[in-house]
């Protein structure tokens, strides 16, 4: 189905008031999809069961992408090398947070953001066992994809009155469970993001599916906490990583008062878009106008990952001090590392302190000696 520009339009609107909610409500820069009233959990056309397809997908969607992801605090990341993981930028995290992957605890050392898109990369102390195949072709659109996210329900009917009588036009976001879930869609268009919602820059390229009705009971959209689950592509046999979940389109009103609701729509004709005390309504046509999701395409930043992954290793070993033997200890900000000497250079200024090492694997303070105007601490 092609979108109208009335569509497009639209959707970037609600992108943008999405995106301030999710601030308020996480305290974090967000857009729509992760948000928590975070997008939450993925919904489907066809049920509201919370049980549906909460375990890994079988038959021809086997080895579709659930075995590579990772919970990243309330949301998703997805492995896509020994030391890297994969998220979106707007779901926040720090260096020292913890990623757990196939319940293995992994402490994230550095962190890397794409210059022009949503996508941010995190290292890892420790190597993950398996990771996920990027996608790398231009072939995205009309490809059937599988999306995974965390979040809300199905709740409540959204209904519109017509000619004909009552219409269901979609479901409104339920309550948040953070249950990993599930579903499908078929890629639609890509697009520049950064002129559908110039407000959000750098978003970069993003891949376009819309929630159809009788598309059957996978069909998926997104909700608060799906931000950041992984989208995946068959290819040569093989799925993979295509996109990283963004943002949805998906504040609406059913009349021209109020304050309006987040919820996953199939048909948007009868419903208002825009913000309490500026209403629309758009027109009820004989063809459905169904609402989109986007997520940021993975092609599009490929030399940016391969630049990190395949890039210089950072130190993964840290000096840190206190000013008692008890703590409360803190990087040193003023140490000079030299890897190749296995030593740190602090300047000896300032009051007593103590020292120990931080970092990946296992390390120790071999000596400490006074060198000129600094102090010098080696180790192994």
């Amino acid at each position: 189905m092609v979108l109208s520009m009335r569509s497009q339009d639209n959707s970037l609107l609600q992108i943008r008031t999405q995106h301030r909610l999710g601030k308020l409500a996480l305290a974090f820069a967000c857009v729509a999809l992760a948000v928590p009233s975070p997008l939450w959990a993925v919904l489907f056309n066809g049920t509201g069961d919370p049980a549906h397809n909460t375990t890994p997908p079988t038959g021809t969607l086997t080895n579709s992408g659930w075995q590579f992801q990772g919970q990243w605090g309330a949301f998703l990341g997805t492995p896509i090398s020994p030391k890297h993981f994969l998220a979106a930028r707007h779901v926040g995290g720090a260096v020292g947070d913890t990623f757990v992957f196939r319940g293995v605890p992994y402490i994230t050392t550095a962190v890397y953001d794409s210059p022009g898109s949503d996508l941010r990369l995190w290292r890892v102390c420790g190597v993950f066992p398996e990771f996920a195949p990027l996608y790398d072709g231009v072939s995205e659109i009309g490809q059937p994809c599988v999306i995974f996210g965390r979040g809300t329900q199905r709740g409540d009917p959204v209904v519109v009155s017509t000619l004909l009588g009552p219409v269901t036009k979609g479901w409104r976001w339920g309550s948040y469970d953070g249950v990993q879930r599930w579903g499908t869609n078929v890629i639609h268009m890509i697009s520049n993001g950064d002129l559908l919602e110039p407000s959000l820059a750098p978003v970069g390229d993003v891949l376009l599916a819309t929630f159809d009705a009788g598309a059957g009971p996978d069909e998926v959209h997104l909700s608060i906490g799906d931000s950041s689950g992984g989208l995946f592509i068959p290819d040569a046999g093989v799925w993979k990583l295509a996109g990283i979940n963004l943002g949805v389109e998906a504040f609406f009103n059913t009349n021209s008062t109020g304050p309006g609701f987040f919820a996953a729509i199939s048909d948007k004709g009868g419903l208002y878009s825009g913000n309490e005390g500026n209403w629309q309504q758009i027109p009820d046509l004989p063809t459905d106008l169904p609402t989109v999701l986007y997520a940021t395409r993975v092609q599009s930043n490929l030399s940016w990952i391969r630049s990190v992954v395949d890039g210089p290793a950072p130190a993964e070993i840290r000096l840190q001090s206190a000013p008692q033997v008890t703590g409360r200890f803190q990087e040193t900000t003023n140490a000079m590392h030299d890897a190749g000497a296995r030593s740190f250079s602090v300047p000896l200024e300032g009051p007593r302190r103590f020292f120990r090492l931080d970092g990946c694997g296992s390390s120790r303070i071999t000596n400490i000696v006074v060198f000129g105007t600094s102090v010098v601490i080696r180790y192994e």
